[in-house]
């Protein structure tokens, strides 16, 4: 198999046009192909039809060619069909449900050498299908948005118990995190905030997605408070499931600090600024129930959303979010708890 594959590359595959993979429908027609050919080759294994062992193959032939094109050109990725093979091995990975972690790992760490981003693999479970194409030029690979969304969860999933982290500078980002070219540079939560996309902002803060709530300019409560607030009561129905989502993953409520109002600012400053704050800004929200007063200072928070949030930190730490919280000896209720299913 792996020597089959290794002659495609290099008697046929280079023979092609540059831009034979631009065209979805060609990335398609390339990745039946292929799956007919893993398939083959699995049945006429001796031992057993060893489908797995197939893909993987394939894969890392394609990794084998998209590694030596580039080296061939001084490290510069020649892009075109060269680098567009990744996305027909990442196609086909996901179809076969490729499980070696290390073969999919690698096969991350190209595509993200190449574009510094995984907004192929992100915009089509955020926006769906069709928006890729008004917003980066491209379509996406997977037929449909659950598809996608089922996709994302694979790579998030081989992204976790990879370990993986990309430097960004001085930054270093897990995959969750890595921002999105074509969106201005923002990470993949703080797009799902912008639009209200609480279902796949659930699954992201399942996986241990970070929120920036340090930076005054993207924390995201406040974003959702202030759309909230110009809704005159009559509130989003996704915007409040964010809201509510967001809540079961931060301690307690964290608004910016206007340091001008401070100048000798101290943690009681502090304190006392985030209670007049949600009293006075966002009060009509408390009345309505929307603010938890035990979430935003005006109440002690709760001991067990406390243990939650201690208890999430250190599996994310880890690289063992979500999945870890079922190897916990603890009730299936509480497993559930911690996994921002109930609150």
């Amino acid at each position: 198999m792996e020597v089959l594959m290794d002659c495609y590359f290099e008697e046929v595959f280079k023979n092609l046009d540059r831009d034979c993979l631009f065209s979805r429908t060609k990335r398609r027609e390339l990745v039946q192909y292929f799956w007919t050919v893993i398939a083959g080759c699995a049945k006429g294994e001796t031992n057993e039809c060893d489908y797995e062992s197939s893909c993987r193959h394939f894969v890392l032939s394609a990794l084998r060619y998209h590694e030596k094109s580039r080296n061939e050109n001084g490290q510069v990725c020649l892009m075109g069909k060269y680098h567009n093979v990744l996305y027909v091995a990442a196609k086909l990975a996901f179809d076969w449900s490729l499980q070696d972690n290390y073969t999919v790992a690698r096969l991350l760490d190209e595509i993200y050498s190449c574009e510094k981003t995984f907004e192929r693999l992100f915009l089509g479970a955020i926006f769906g299908t069709t928006a890729p194409h008004f917003i980066a030029g491209w379509k996406s690979d997977f037929k449909d948005k659950e598809e996608n969304v089922h996709a994302l969860v694979y790579f998030l999933d081989h992204a976790t118990n990879a370990n993986l982290e990309y430097k960004d500078g001085d930054i270093s980002r897990r995959f969750i995190d890595v921002p999105l070219e074509s969106c201005g540079r923002s990470p993949p939560v703080r797009i799902l905030v912008q639009i209200g996309g609480s279902e796949m902002l659930l699954i992201l803060l399942r996986f241990g997605a970070t929120l920036d709530l340090e930076n005054t300019s993207t924390n995201p409560v406040e974003t959702i408070l202030d759309k909230l607030k110009e809704s005159n009561r009559k509130y989003p129905y996704e915007m409040v499931t964010c809201l509510r989502v967001i809540l079961r993953v931060i301690p307690t409520i964290k608004l910016t600090v206007d340091m001008n109002e401070y100048k000798n600012f101290d943690y009681e400053a502090d304190y006392n600024y985030q209670r007049r704050t949600v009293l006075e800004k966002y009060s009509h929200m408390l009345e309505d129930h929307l603010i938890p007063s035990a979430r935003c200072g005006l109440r002690p928070t709760e001991l067990k959303h406390l243990c939650r949030c201690s208890i999430r930190h250190r599996l994310w730490e880890n690289f063992q979010l979500p999945f870890g919280i079922r190897k916990l000896p603890i009730p299936v209720a509480l497993q559930k708890y911690i996994d921002l299913c109930i609150d």
